[in-house]
């Protein structure tokens, strides 16, 4: 059984609404933020949905439990800046090619 912690972003109530995701304010201390986790080695995989005004993910790898991920995502600069709120969801992976 494979489970992945993942934060779901969705846009919080400081999100300019109908403003490209790269030009919302903050936005790129929030990239800062997880890319400390990619270098980590506790992120798997993270980014924006393509739809505007929709959000991202965040899929943490093994080295990070939920409660951490929890932690790591409430402290993000855009959450405490009212950019993006989050949620943390624990993700079975039911299919995968490598198994």
């Amino acid at each position: 059984m494979e489970l992945k912690n993942v934060v779901f972003h969705s846009p919080g109530p400081n999100w300019a609404h109908g403003v490209d995701f790269r030009e919302q304010p903050g936005v790129m201390e929030h990239v800062q933020h997880y890319a400390q986790l990619l270098e980590q080695g506790k992120l798997f995989l993270g980014g924006p949905f393509t739809a505007a005004d929709s959000g991202g993910m965040m899929i943490a790898s093994e080295a990070m439990t939920r409660d951490e991920l929890a932690a790591y995502a409430a402290a993000d600069p855009a959450v405490l800046k009212g950019l993006l709120t989050f949620e943390v969801k624990t993700w079975y992976v039911a299919m995968s090619a490598k198994s």
